[in-house]
């Protein structure tokens, strides 16, 4: 076992291409020389990273990866595999099509775009709720172990909140992970407002929030688990292609906009306007793969297909061992991200 590094983990929110997260939280967790010391989360960063930190403290690192799997198994559509085998072989970038292209794809759009979630009262239901239900809370909740942070969006205010400790609840998890044309709002005690207030999902105001990660108690390092290309070559045509590019900016323009803001700490700090006890040095890192989210679609996002989740995890899998590979030396040590250029 070599030096321990401590580090955060922010993560972002983006549907069933959440399972490319799981892959990466796979592979860290392999390596006993990396503590995970925080961990901000957004949609399906926020189910990761509950399922992370009650699987961490029930079993150890094979607990959490174990706990990864139950989660993506549960969430994957369950399915006679049989039916699937035709995908088994076939590359990524055509089962994307046929999924945008299919019946049951073409009917959820079309619902969404013309009915409200709250038309189906009383038979509406969050599909994700029974799953959220079964985590162990007093983990997620409990002081030990990473501190985890979940991220949603006033609807009122269009506001972030920010959910930790004993106020990360079913709700708070729901709340994080609430597509407003999909779900219904999601109700919660506001102690800050004084009312109740709804909820959708936390990557409209934070897709992850980094500044949770800022306090002095946790690490410096923050490794950003990026699943929105930040680009995308071709320019969008299709309406579903459009819709997906608008969701994908806005989910990453608050990311964006506390990098410039770390960007621009760091210049003070390296021409010594600020000096380092006045602020802190936050260093960045990214995991991402814009290459295979550019071959998918929104498709794939909406419908957790068990085929394509299980090669979301291979991928995250690989890039992390990329990562770790290249940059394992560097953490906490020195940025592995070039702002200016990102946010340029």
């Amino acid at each position: 076992m070599g030096e321990v590094k401590r580090v955060n983990l922010a993560l972002q929110g983006g549907g069933a291409h959440g399972a490319f997260t799981w892959g990466v939280l796979d592979r860290i967790l392999e390596d006993e020389d990396i503590e995970i010391a925080g961990i901000s989360g957004t949609s399906a960063g926020a189910l990761n990273g509950a399922a992370l930190k009650a699987g961490l403290l029930n079993g150890g690192r094979d607990g959490a990866r174990a706990n990864l799997d139950w989660l993506w198994s549960s969430i994957g559509v369950q399915q006679d595999a049989r039916l699937l085998d035709w995908m088994r072989g076939v590359d990524l970038a055509q089962v994307a099509w046929a999924l945008e292209n299919s019946p049951v794809f073409a009917m959820t759009d079309f619902l969404s775009r013309v009915v409200s979630p709250y038309s189906y009262n009383p038979f509406y239901r969050n599909p994700l709720e029974k799953i959220v239900q079964t985590f162990d809370f007093g983990k997620v909740c409990s002081k030990v172990g990473p501190e985890l942070f979940i991220c949603a969006t006033r609807v009122r205010t269009g506001k972030i909140r920010v959910f930790s400790g004993d106020d990360i609840t079913t709700d708070a998890i729901l709340a994080s992970a609430c597509l407003p044309t999909l779900f219904q709002a999601v109700e919660i005690d506001d102690p800050q407002t004084g009312r109740r207030e709804a909820y959708w999902d936390g990557g409209y105001s934070g897709n992850p929030a980094l500044f949770p990660l800022f306090a002095d108690r946790l690490p410096a390092d923050i490794v950003i688990v990026n699943i929105n290309p930040l680009e995308r070559d071709s320019v969008p045509t299709t309406p579903h292609q459009i819709q997906n590019r608008i969701n994908e900016i806005s989910f990453n323009s608050s990311l964006l906009r506390e990098l410039r803001a770390i960007g621009f700490v760091q210049r003070l700090l390296a021409d010594g306007t600020l000096s380092t006890e006045r602020m802190n040095r936050v260093l960045v890192h990214m995991i991402a793969d814009d290459a295979l989210m550019n071959e998918l679609s929104v498709a794939t996002k909406t419908i957790p297909n068990g085929i394509v989740l299980d090669r979301l995890k291979s991928a995250g899998r690989i890039a992390a061992e990329t990562f770790l590979a290249a940059h394992k030396g560097d953490l906490n040590n020195r940025s592995t991200v070039d702002l200016a250029e990102m946010y340029s």
